[in-house]
Order: structure tokens, then sequence, then C-alpha cells
């Protein structure tokens, strides 16, 4: 099984799993005289192989993103960097979106008087902006690199 097969295996696990908590819960407790929809009991179990098959995959996923080697380290490597990244974008967006006044001018409309506060930015809003988008750029590149690499690698045992 190549690591991306594993990677949508666990993805379809993970919703499966949310699907029967669900199913469980609304199961869980039934009226006096009717009988429950499911038998929340079986769902148990369901719950349960799904979640042992889910552990196995993530330790094998795991196990391979930190052995498998890509142009700068590992997958491990590669993934830590893409989040950093994406903590990066999420702040100088946040703070060119700050320094333009986005926010203040939905909530309190534009100024209207002369003698109303005028806000000025104090951050370079376009050089946030373009920041951003090199950053954005970057981590394109970098998820491609691991969708590449996810096809190449097959799971390790």
């Amino acid at each position: 099984m190549k690591l991306a097969e594993a990677l949508a295996e666990r993805g379809e696990l993970i919703k499966r799993s949310e699907r029967l908590k669900v199913r469980i819960l609304a199961n869980a407790r039934h009226q006096d005289g009717e009988s429950p929809a499911e038998d929340a009991s079986i769902l148990l179990l369901e719950y349960g192989s799904a979640l042992d098959r889910l552990e196995e995959l993530i330790r094998r996923i795991n196990r391979t993103n930190s052995t498998a080697r890509m142009r700068d380290g590992t997958i491990t490597d590669a993934l830590a960097s893409r989040d950093v990244l994406r903590m990066r974008h999420r702040a100088i967006s946040a703070a060119a979106d700050a320094a333009s006044g986005r926010d203040q001018e939905r909530r309190y409309g534009p100024r209207q008087l002369r003698s109303e506060l005028v806000y000025v930015a104090a951050l370079p809003v376009a050089e946030l902006r373009s920041a951003a988008d090199d950053i954005a750029q970057r981590i394109r590149l970098v998820d491609l690199e691991i969708q590449r690499v996810n096809w190449e690698f097959d799971l390790i045992e």
C-alpha cells in the first residue's frame, strides 16, 4: 500500500469513527417499551474496530514519514515546515488585515466627522500582503512535494 492510500484510508476511518460515535450517542438510551433504532453495543464494537485500525495506520504512517527521504530531509521535516509556514501565513495575513483597518471599517463604518478619531497603519500593509503571498507560494510548493512523495513510498509495516 502506498503512503497516499494509507492517508486516504486514515481520513475515511476518522470520518467513519465520528459517524459511529454520533450513532452510538443517539442510541445509548431509549424510551421504556420501545427498541432503539440501532444496537449501541454493536456500534461500540464497530467503533472499537475502526479505532484499532486507525491506530495501526497512524503508527505505520508516522514510521514511514520519519524514514522516507525527500530533497531536504524526511516527510516529517516537510510536514513541520509546512505547519510553521501556515502559522506564519495566518499571522502575517491577520497583521495586514489589522493594519489596513479592514475589520474596523465593517464595525464602525468610515469616518464622517473631522472630530472622529483617525487610525493609521503601524505596519506596511503592501509589504505584509506581498510576504503573505510569497509564503502561500512556498506552502503550495511544499504541499506538492509532499503529495508527490506520498505516491512514491510504500507504507512501512
